[in-house]
Order: structure tokens, then sequence, then C-alpha cells
């Protein structure tokens, strides 16, 4: 194991928007009563106003404000680590690189985002935040970063995550944050993402002191997250690398996938690759056009990949993959033929994740291991052409609160759901 670091003054000091390269602007976001495109008016009971400046803007990049900076240093600049030992398992010529975000507070990619959602709301006057979070990672997140900035929050957990998952409410409790399993109005129902938001913006509806906070899907959320691409170009560089071949990350919503992919669309022959769930085969599966972000149509209408806000998938352990929908950005990049989609049954994505954990010592959230999984079929593909190819993807999390999931795998428990 070899890892590439970049001293702290090496942070990216503004986020890459990708909307500039896109084949075409994207479509905008509906109504939910007239149909209409929204206005900034429309989304001001949700987000702040620098928030709603950054979903539509079109400028390259984005400036990072000095006070996210002082509080990403805490973590940022993350490793990037090539994976030699599993590289030898394999016995691969694949040169196989990770960017090691579980190294955050949280332990996830998600606190890139969370600390500037939290700074705007707190600039702006809110005093309280609402959420969702599938397996929690999201609100573990928004929990540390409103604590940096005296905000209470609220979080709605899917309940098959709440059940499963209890570190991880501790972890938003210490933090100071108040959850509660959800739906709220039906304790026999396992919840999914799209429930989950229906909670979170009904509490924020009406409140002055309240703003809704989302971890993934919106296009202001995978902009933060590009900080972890574009670290990972300059680690590349820094590891005598040329461009990946491929740049590889899960997908639930999209946001450590455009986090790590979004600065590489401009790079011709870099190719892009969503890992998703079987269970839940949004991208792979799902139709495109306008659907709602939650069960109830509280939400604005997205254009994107969608199974249907009905769809409640099974349990499987990675929660935070459990989403009907997914980014609007995202979906053009896929409909485009820009990037690609491949989805895995639960008990393959566990046997790459334990594989990698004997092999480079590390447990990976059950998110992450869809991307390890994929990493690892792209290298097994590499060793039958003999290409020496240059693999990278996004450690996203660790998975040191997700044991019950190993345990059932370990003993053969995994739950048969569909896709598994």
């Amino acid at each position: 194991m070899t890892r590439w670091t970049l001293p702290p003054d090496q942070i990216p000091g503004a986020w890459f928007n990708v909307v500039p390269h896109l084949s075409a602007p994207p479509q905008p976001p509906l109504h939910p009563g007239t149909r209409e495109p929204v206005g900034p008016d429309d989304l001001a009971p949700l987000f702040p106003m620098a928030l709603i400046g950054q979903e539509v803007s079109a400028e390259p990049w984005i400036d990072v404000p000095g006070e996210v900076l002082d509080i990403l240093r805490l973590w940022r600049p993350t490793p990037l680590v090539r994976a030699t030992r599993l590289e030898k398992a394999l016995g691969t010529p694949a040169r196989i690189y990770f960017k090691d975000e579980s190294v955050s507070p949280s332990g996830s990619h998600k606190t890139n985002t969370a600390v500037p959602q939290a700074f705007y709301n707190a600039r702006e006057g809110i005093t309280r935040l609402t959420t969702e979070t599938g397996a929690g990672q999201w609100g573990t997140a928004l929990a540390f970063a409103t604590a940096q900035f005296d905000l209470d929050l609220k979080v709605y957990m899917v309940r098959a995550s709440y059940d499963q998952k209890p570190y991880r409410r501790i972890a938003i409790e210490t933090w100071g944050g108040e959850v509660v399993p959800s739906p709220v109005d039906d304790p026999g129902h396992p919840g999914s993402l799209g429930s989950a938001i229906s909670d979170a913006v009904r509490d924020c509806a009406g409140r002055s002191d309240t703003h809704y906070s989302l971890g993934s899907v919106l296009n202001h959320v995978l902009l933060h997250q590009t900080v972890i691409g574009l670290e990972a170009k300059e680690q590349l560089g820094l590891a005598g690398e040329r461009l990946p071949d491929v740049v590889i990350a899960p997908c639930g919503g999209g946001s450590n996938l455009g986090g790590i992919a979004f600065p590489f669309v401009p790079d011709a022959g870099v190719r892009l690759l969503a890992v998703e769930p079987l269970s839940c085969p949004t991208l792979t599966q799902g139709e495109f056009g306008y659907d709602f972000g939650d069960v109830e149509g509280l939400t604005p209408l997205l254009p994107m990949y969608s199974l249907g806000r009905g769809f409640i998938p099974p349990s499987i352990h990675a929660g935070g993959l459990r989403y009907h929908g997914d980014s609007p950005l995202i979906s053009q990049l896929v409909r485009d033929g820009r990037m690609e989609a491949v989805a895995y049954p639960q008990g393959k994505v566990f046997e790459a994740a334990v594989q990698f954990a004997r092999a480079e010592g590390k447990i990976p959230a059950p998110e992450c291991a869809h991307g390890i999984r994929a990493a690892i079929d792209e290298a097994l593909a590499a060793k039958e052409t003999g290409e020496e190819k240059v693999i990278l993807f996004n450690y996203c999390g660790h998975g040191f609160l997700d044991l019950a999931a190993y345990d059932e795998y370990n003993h053969g428990r995994l739950p048969d759901e569909q896709g598994s």
C-alpha cells in the first residue's frame, strides 16, 4: 500500500462545476403544483440563497468560502492510496488507486457538503435544519457540521437503517442532533429515502427558523464533492500516473460519484462508471423523465432516471443507495453516453468487500463496497487482456458502523433480497 498526500494549503479553493461541460444545459426542475420551472422564490423556503445560486450556476468554478476551508482542513486533503496488495492478490497488471474519504470526522465523503451547507444556512440566520438519512452517513456528517455552526438538527432516518445501524444514530445524537425513524406515521414500514425526504420537508415547511438540507442528488451537493476528484488528479500526477482509464464510484443519489468523476468529464478517453445495487437499479433499469424526489410529491420534479417515487427497495445494508431517483446531472451524463452504469447483487458486493479488507486491511461501508466490486472486475478484465489499466475508485466511507452486515455475510445469514 502506497499513499500520496497534499499539503493542507493545497485543498482546492474552488469547486468544479460540470454544467459547462455537458452536451446541453440541464433541464430545469418543475414546481410540484404548477409544473412550471421553479424560480429562486420557490426554493427560498428550503435553501439559503447562496445554495440556490449554486444550484443554477453555469460558472465553471465557484469559490469555497474561507470559513469552510478552515473546517475542511481538519481532514483534507485526503490520501490517494495505491492498492498494491489487492493488485497482487488479483494477479492483475492493472494499477488500482482509491481516494480515501473515510478519514473525515464522520467517516465518509458526506462531510464535504455538510460543512458548506451548514455554513451558508448559518450565515443567512437559519438556526435549525431538517434532513433525511439512508444508512446514516449523511445524518452523521450533517450533525458534525451543524455542531460547528451551533445549529439545531432533526434527522429522519430510514427505519430499516435506524434498526440496522444504531451506532450512527448515537453518533448523530453525540454531535447534538435529534434522530427519529421514518416514515413517522407508519411504524411497520421499512421506509425509503423518498419517504424520509417527505418527512423532513414537511417538518421544514412553514418554519422561518428552519431550512431543509439534502446530502445528494441536487447540483450544489455534487458541486461541493468535487474536491475529491480535483485532489485525486493532483495526486495521480504525484504518483507519476497518466489519467486513469476508468473512474468508479457507487451511486445512490450521485454525490460521491459526481465528486470523484466530474473533474474527469472533460478528459476524453476516461471512462466514468456508476455502480448501483441490483435491488435498486435506478440508472440501469429506471426510466428517464420528470419525477418527484420524495414519496408524497412535496419536492420539485427533477429530470432524472427513476424507478418511480413509490418504489420501496428491499432493506439491503447499503442503505445510502436505496433511492428511487438519481442526480439530474448524473442522469444526463448517462443518457448522453458519457457515463456508464452497472448493477450488482448484494452477495457479490460483500464478497468483494471481504476480499478488499483481507488484502488492504480496511473494512468498507456496504455502499463503498459496490465501487470495490466494480474495480475488482475491471482489474480481472485487465488480467485477461494483459492491459496495464489505471483504475481509480472512491473509497467513500468505512464500515466500522456496519459490522452487523458483515456478521450476516460471514455466517451465511445475509438476507436473500431481490438481487442478492
